[in-house]
């Protein structure tokens, strides 16, 4: 792997954790209630609309960086990868070695059509 690969991939787990931070900060639909029984000053840092879409650009552009850097680790991964058929893979297999012929001595004779075969071999 080549060294500009390695550096995107450090960038991209570091905006998967800034994306993943920005998402847990960001406050629910149901979190406005809690506003009207007085615990709206959380809401001051950013000013009383600000910190909404602060966090949601925050989180388009953090987004939109995650997703374009994961298309060109692909585009560039997908270049690495050596592009030969199966059939390029495969070993041509080694010559068929052929077995001996058998002796002759080696090889039972059959009995000759005017012998008689017994049908169960004799234990005398």
């Amino acid at each position: 792997m080549s060294m500009t690969f390695s550096i995107l991939l450090a960038v991209h787990l570091v905006l998967a954790v800034l994306l993943i931070g920005i998402i847990l900060m960001q406050q629910g639909k149901g979190a406005t209630a809690g506003a009207a029984f007085g615990s709206g000053a959380s809401a001051t840092v950013f000013g009383a609309r600000g910190s909404a879409s602060f966090l949601t650009r925050t989180t388009a552009v953090l987004a939109a960086l995650f997703l374009a850097n994961s298309m060109l680790l692909a585009h560039l991964y997908s270049r690495t990868l050596e592009s030969r058929s199966l059939l390029d893979r495969v070993e041509e297999a080694p010559p068929a070695v052929s077995a001996p012929a058998p002796a002759v001595d080696d090889v039972p004779a059959l009995p000759a059509a005017d012998e008689e075969v017994p049908a169960t071999p004799s234990t005398e």
